[in-house]
């Protein structure tokens, strides 16, 4: 058996189904090219019969990187599985993904079939895709609740029809990882040709035991794990990646090894956090703000003493280095351009690095000192120009005893419209004034308010939700006046109304 253990990393796929973490096409090439640097082996683009954009997508991450295998979702129907082979046409590496529910409970209220009728299904998607690539991987979905003796009989007839790799998802993160790691067991035992094909785990988090059943899986035998940046996904989210390989990293005694180059997890984290506006919580293993940070007296001096007595893993071994480069309002180009190749942010074109210096220096005046995260927003602040609502200008007075008034100037289309309005408080002032512009009858279900440091001159990030001809829309700003940052973020959301696109499985 194998000592290698394969990362297929699905952030641009089941990551990206989360509420709000759509991409656009651009961003996930910018992702795509950072997970070939970090070193992942499989990068699962997209489900490309869900949407054109993800089929685009598909092509187009093909297009861009080099080594990695590109993978394309599909559902057990050769329709989806025709499309993906066409989202593959120029990967240099390519699998198709597909497969169906084994459990009882999606046989009989999913499919409205039975045993034999899955496995026939299953077994006829696999020789289908066989037909257009080598590599075709197979996931039973709800394996996690699927008897191990069906799902043997399930993974042991599409080897026989070409499976290369089989998944066994726990797709409701309802396992034990002592059960999870008995079912891997079970089927390395009991499935005939099993050493002809790679057992997967694909795990989610509803009961945050994902990593722990995971790692259950590779060490009864699984030599690929799906995971993401961050451990976003759907619901409670999938298996974290920097989990993973920094478990096998400080634990080598195991004897598994991955291809992943540690040291760019935390640029890699947090340009996920930064593109998809998902913040990472403080406490987040690995690569949340307080993962090396120590405040208990007793910890502190021991770390003074020796890291070793409270830390199990170096900083710089997930890319946290001691960089002494400090920006300011008197950096130059080469530091800034420095801090976002750090970063995971390579931008060759250098009209766009003197944007993003300009609006660098404009923020810099109203900061003591610039953070990554301060950096990332502004290196995607261009993602707005091509936006048809533009805000040209806000102004709020508010203040003790009395009411809140706001002026707004938006752009739409290249023409000028200004309105005002009062309000309970500079936000809600600020936010009827530009609805008097938009017309549109819209509904804030949720506003969230984020803080990247604790300095009074911090740059907020406010995250907002809002309903709108049936469909709920999300949408981001950024700014150091918070009510700036809240209309920005609903002008996001206003120009994404659209027509949301079709979820993939597992």
């Amino acid at each position: 058996m194998s000592d290698r253990l394969f990362i297929f990393d699905t952030t641009l796929r089941d990551g990206e189904q989360v509420p709000g973490c759509q991409l656009n096409t651009v961003e996930k090439i910018q992702v795509a090219k950072q997970l070939e640097a970090l070193g992942v082996d499989v990068i699962e683009a997209g489900f490309p019969i869900s949407s054109p954009g993800d089929f685009n997508s598909v092509i187009e991450i093909s297009k861009a990187v080099t080594w990695p295998t590109i993978c394309a979702l599909t559902r057990a129907v050769q329709k989806d599985i025709d499309v993906a082979a066409e989202s593959l046409q120029y990967a240099k590496h390519k699998r198709i993904h597909t497969g169906i529910g084994t459990s009882d409970q999606h046989i009989k209220y999913k499919f409205n079939s039975n045993r034999e009728e899955i496995i026939e299904r299953a077994v006829a998607a696999v020789k289908y895709a066989r037909k257009y690539v080598d590599d075709v991987e197979f996931y039973a979905e709800d394996a996690g609740r699927t008897d191990n003796e069906y799902l043997a009989r399930v993974v042991e007839a599409v080897i026989k029809a070409g499976a290369t790799v089989v998944n066994i998802p726990d797709t409701t993160g309802y396992c034990l990882p002592e059960v999870y790691g008995a079912k891997i067991k079970y089927l390395c035992e009991h499935v005939d040709g099993i050493e002809n094909a790679t057992i997967s785990t694909h795990c989610h988090n509803d009961l945050g035991m994902a990593t722990a059943n995971t790692l259950s899986g590779v060490l009864n035998g699984a030599r690929q794990v799906e995971v993401t940046i961050n451990g976003i996904g759907e619901r409670a989210g999938n298996t974290s990646l920097e989990e993973i390989a920094m478990i096998l990293k400080c634990h080598k005694g195991i004897g598994i090894d991955t291809n992943i180059n540690t040291t760019k997890i935390y640029p890699t984290s947090r340009m996920v956090s930064s593109l998809m506006n998902m913040p990472v919580q403080p406490n987040k293993a690995i690569v949340g703000k307080n993962a090396f940070a120590h405040s208990s007296g007793i910890h502190q001096d021991g770390v003074l003493k020796n890291t070793n007595t409270y830390e199990i893993m170096n900083p710089k071994d997930v890319g946290l280095d001691d960089n002494a480069i400090v920006l300011t309002a008197r950096s130059g180009r080469a530091a800034l351009k420095y801090r976002m190749s750090v970063l995971g942010i390579n931008v060759e074109d250098d009209s766009k690095v003197d944007k993003i210096y300009q609006a660098f220096l404009r923020l810099a005046d109203q900061k003591k000192e610039i953070t990554d995260d301060d950096v990332l927003v502004l290196a995607g602040a261009d993602r707005a120009e091509s936006h048809a609502v533009k805000l040209e200008y806000l102004q709020v007075t508010s203040g003790k005893g009395f009411r809140s008034v706001a002026s707004i100037g938006l752009n739409i289309s290249g023409q000028k419209f200004e309105a005002a309005a009062s309000g309970n408080g500079p936000v809600d002032a600020a936010v009827k004034a530009m609805k008097r512009i938009i017309q549109k009858e819209m509904i804030l279900k949720e506003y969230t308010v984020q803080a990247i440091t604790k300095g009074s001159d911090d740059v907020g990030k406010v995250h907002v939700q809002v309903e709108y001809a049936g469909n709920v829309y999300y949408g981001f700003g950024a700014n150091t006046d918070i009510v700036t940052a809240s209309i920005e973020a609903y002008i996001d959301c206003i120009n994404k109304f659209r027509i949301p696109h079709t979820e993939g499985e597992e």
